[in-house]
């Protein structure tokens, strides 16, 4: 990772292009103009705004479920000077699986200008149920769904002692729940028709099928049975998170058909070189650079990502220092106000309307990893400010348009 200054990226940055020295001009506050002619530009907001949302915030005692993370994020401290923990929730701490509450997020994300929740799915060999009834109970029956369209981020990590690799049998179990549990259901977010199913790790994916022959053969009957639901099949979005650019990923998205790509959040692609704490205009040009470089290197749409923050120090034991030993002992995103990430936003938003076509689609990471510090629901201490970032930079779409989202 390049460890030069910050004055030194920004240079960098500025040397690469006419874009690049927007977005420099931009990250000094110095292009007020140019980005009002790019909001009146983008008034007819033909970009979907995809939110990650990360579903371990309520209790499920018939599954066995007593507990959820806002033990741990009330138990938070601060590790080092001006660091602030415990971040607090402005609503309290909420049970997501109850529709009314759920229904609250709805309605803030929707009068944001969020267009998509992007629910964190679960399963594996092992677990097949693991955190959803954040969606199954809460989104589900909340009244005003049809407000923010939804869709499945497949979390495939190893997770509660199992391995992310899963059998065909296990894949076929999840294709086959969530085309007739929720891909047939009217909220569900599409692309061109097709219902939008993300995959967090590809090669993980491909590990535990036995190949990538295996694997397309898996994904071709997914499709298979979205066709028998009466859909045109499922665009199939790969998260970048272990692709490696410069390891020939053009190859393995084709060869399995995969429809686009994204990020999940920066710091997959950005060391925070800093200890304890790394500012947030710097990962921000780290992250420009990467896309910059490698959006070409899928062979597929790819969909950037902005993300309001990182701080993982509440999931670290209490009694565990803070001395960047590893996830989720990192440095910290520091300075990422609710300008700065409306600044980042607008940076994003003008370099997605230079494409020439494909679908326009930015994804935030989070609307509530509050354990990861990258959270838009309102806290104590900045209230709405980063929805309000949001709603400035993609003013809310008419009940009309999201009729019409892709």
């Amino acid at each position: 990772m390049d460890t030069l200054t910050k004055k030194a990226d920004d240079m960098s940055c500025l040397r690469l292009t006419r874009r690049s020295l927007l977005w420099g001009l931009a990250l000094l506050a110095l292009a007020g103009e140019v980005e009002g002619q790019e909001m009146e530009q983008s008034s007819a907001r033909p970009i979907t705004v995809a939110c990650y949302y990360f579903p371990n915030w309520h209790t499920d005692p018939e599954k066995g479920k007593t507990t959820s993370e806002w033990g741990r994020l009330k138990v938070a401290y601060p590790r080092f000077d001006e660091h602030q923990q415990p971040k607090t929730p402005a609503w309290g701490y909420e049970n997501e699986a109850d529709p009314q509450a759920m229904a609250r997020k709805i309605a803030a994300a929707a009068d944001h200008g969020i267009d998509v929740f992007l629910f964190d799915y679960y399963c594996n060999d092992r677990v097949s149920d693991y955190l959803e009834s954040a969606l199954s109970k809460g989104y589900i029956r909340a009244a005003n769904n049809d407000r923010v369209k939804f869709a499945l981020m497949w979390a495939n990590h190893d997770l509660a002692g199992a391995k992310g690799e899963v059998s065909r049998q296990t894949f076929d179990r999840l294709a086959e729940h969530v085309v007739r549990d929720y891909m047939t259901h009217p909220s569900h977010w599409r692309i061109d028709g097709k219902p939008y199913f993300s995959i967090y790790q590809l090669g993980t994916l491909v590990r535990g099928l036995g190949g990538v022959e295996q694997t397309r053969q898996a994904l071709d009957h997914f499709r298979a049975l979205a066709k028998q639901a009466g859909l045109p099949g499922v665009h199939i979005n790969a998260v970048d998170w272990g692709m490696k650019p410069d390891r020939e990923p053009r190859q393995l998205v084709q060869a399995l058909g995969v429809d686009s790509v994204t990020s999940y959040v920066w710091v997959h692609w950005v060391r925070l070189k800093d200890f304890p704490r790394t500012d947030y205009d710097y990962v921000l040009a780290q992250y420009l650079k990467h896309w910059e470089q490698n959006r070409q290197a899928y062979g597929a749409p790819y969909f950037p990502n902005v993300t309001m923050g990182w701080d993982s120090t509440p999931r670290i034991p209490a009694n565990q220092p803070h001395d960047g030993r590893g996830y989720p002992n990192t440095p910290v995103m520091s300075g990422n106000t609710p300008e700065r990430f409306r600044r980042a936003l607008e940076l994003v938003r003008s370099r997605v309307l230079e494409q020439a076509d494909g679908p326009r689609v930015v994804t935030i990471n989070a609307w509530n990893e509050w354990g990861e510090g990258s959270y838009l629901e309102p806290d104590t201490v900045n209230g709405m400010a980063y929805l309000e970032a949001i709603k400035t930079v993609f003013p809310p779409k008419l009940a009309s348009d999201r009729k019409g989202d892709r």
